[in-house]
């Protein structure tokens, strides 16, 4: 997602010099694979939605181009080659151009991107009233001075707001800035351990959090856009809280002890620790009309999305929609379009909406199911249980998140995918669709590199740790995380219909 805010002076670390290359190799991979003979049970226009494929998780993988420029550029593409290209359904008359284009546009009109649009005007309505600061200062506030309570504390942080701020980046910008005035103030240093320690776990429970709610990162609304389409089904807010947050508690359980175990602060209490958590609180001042008004109407749309389907028939995209205009409202409302639009991601947006276009016509086009055949061939997937398919496909996810820098791109590019594979599978009995929910929980685990993830990213600009601090707890994360899964895979995840 585009628009983070990096905190302190550290460069980012840099990709390895052979990904320059990216755009270049993209250019030569599409070609080449438009150039090759068409495979038998292929459509032409599926070839070249595939090409396409292949250039843009290149180009997603290598960042030779911004996120919105690729978004720009691949939106371009499908809209020429499906429009040069034959009729799937008529292959004697070309699509046409006009057609094409509609392709293109074809995410625009998914309720999810409504959803994410929405909610991350919500976001800008946290960071300009200063609310999402006020509630990370007085939960610290109440953790008493203890470091471990401290590290709860800010676990405790990452998890209120994941309900309250729809974006994992501006989850990530608000708190860790907090947690660097509060390093500075007690005198801890960025070089040490403390320091590390809480600059590293308040990111992690930002991403853990990504699984456990719906609405709490971008990433989550791809996968619901394919759903919809694919299978014309929606899962509701509770629904999707049912499954994933006992999950994400035992994660967060699970980060404390890692986190403490791996990385231990050099003291027990922090000096001056209370003193300056309450100079802080002086500092902000009391609650102003504008945060008090943004208050309720978010604790009231958390209402709403926890009882969708249950006391009211309003969906979430419907219900996010609503609130923030009632944001914009004078009198009602807390914000100003011109305070909202001077840093909305608006990058984030198109990558979605092309995002869901480009899986959408790898599905209408046959190139999904056509690559699904392949894939289960080849990871002799046909006829294994529903278990050891989410083994192995949770698994490659993993590994494959390890190239990417936004799990939003990382589920444009593999959930239409994962969702043709499961329907190749020959198993009797399995939800396809409630795996596909399962595995995109998988699509959240970016826990082992900072350029895995936009709020990784803002996490190492603070300077308080080094790369191979992030790697070997993530590694740790990333093991527990998978093998978590897998429990509730085998337990849980089975007994309530998800598998």
């Amino acid at each position: 997602m585009s628009g983070q805010t990096m905190v302190g002076q550290k460069q980012a670390p840099k990709r390895p010099i052979w990904f320059n290359g990216g755009l270049s190799g993209a250019i030569a991979a599409l070609i080449i694979i438009m150039l090759l003979p068409t495979p038998e049970g292929l459509p032409v226009a599926g070839q070249r939605m595939l090409a396409i494929f292949v250039f843009a998780v290149i180009i997603w993988i290598s960042e030779a181009l911004d996120y919105a420029i690729s978004a720009i550029v691949i939106g371009a593409l499908i809209a020429v080659t499906l429009g040069l290209s034959p009729d799937v359904a008529n292959p004697d008359a070309m699509l046409g151009t006009r057609k094409g284009l509609s392709a293109t546009m074809a995410g625009f009109s998914s309720s999810g991107l409504a959803l994410v649009a929405a909610a991350l005007l919500l976001s800008a309505a946290m960071r300009i009233t200063g609310l999402d600061r006020r509630i990370a200062i007085f939960v610290l506030s109440k953790v008493g001075t203890k470091t471990s309570h401290v590290v709860i504390g800010s676990i405790v942080v990452a998890t209120l707001l994941a309900f309250l701020v729809p974006s994992a980046t501006a989850r990530a910008a608000a708190v860790i800035p907090i947690m660097v005035g509060i390093i500075s103030t007690f005198g801890a240093g960025k070089e040490s351990r403390f320091s590390g320690l809480l600059i590293l776990t308040t990111v992690q429970a930002v991403s853990i959090w990504n699984v456990g709610i719906k609405t709490a990162a971008a990433q989550n609304m791809v996968a619901v856009g394919f759903l919809q389409r694919a299978f014309g089904l929606d899962i509701t807010w509770l629904e999707w809280f049912v499954a994933a947050a006992p999950f994400s508690i035992l994660m967060s359980v699970g980060l404390y002890f890692i986190m403490m175990y791996m990385m231990p602060p050099e003291y027990e209490t922090i000096p001056g620790g209370k003193e300056s958590i309450e100079k802080a609180l002086k500092e902000i001042g009391p609650m102003s009309g504008r945060e008090k008004r943004l208050l309720c109407v978010s604790l009231l749309l958390v209402f709403c999305w926890a009882t969708e389907g249950v006391l009211h028939a309003f969906d979430s995209p419907t219900l996010t929609v609503i609130a923030v205009a009632l944001l914009f409202l004078p009198g009602i409302g807390v914000m100003k379009w011109k305070e909202a639009n001077a840093s909305y991601p608006w990058g984030t947006i198109v990558l979605f909406g092309v995002g869901i276009s480009l899986g959408t016509a790898l599905l209408s086009t046959g190139a999904a199911q056509w690559l699904a055949e392949f894939v289960v061939v080849q990871f002799g997937l046909g006829g294994l249980g529903p278990f050891v398919i989410f083994a192995i496909l949770g698994l490659f996810l993993i590994i494959v998140h390890l190239g990417f820098a936004s799990a939003t791109a990382l589920a444009s590019a593999m959930i239409p995918i994962v969702i043709a594979v499961l329907g190749q599978v020959e198993t009797a009995g399995m939800n396809v669709f409630g795996m596909t929910i399962l595995l995109q929980f998988v699509v959240s685990f970016g826990f082992i590199l900072p350029v895995n993830s936009p709020q990784g990213m803002v996490a190492h600009g603070t300077g308080t740790f080094e790369v191979r601090d992030f790697v070997r707890t993530g590694i740790a994360l990333t093991v527990m995380a998978y093998l978590l899964s897998l429990l509730f895979a085998a337990t849980y995840w089975d007994w309530i219909g998800m598998i």
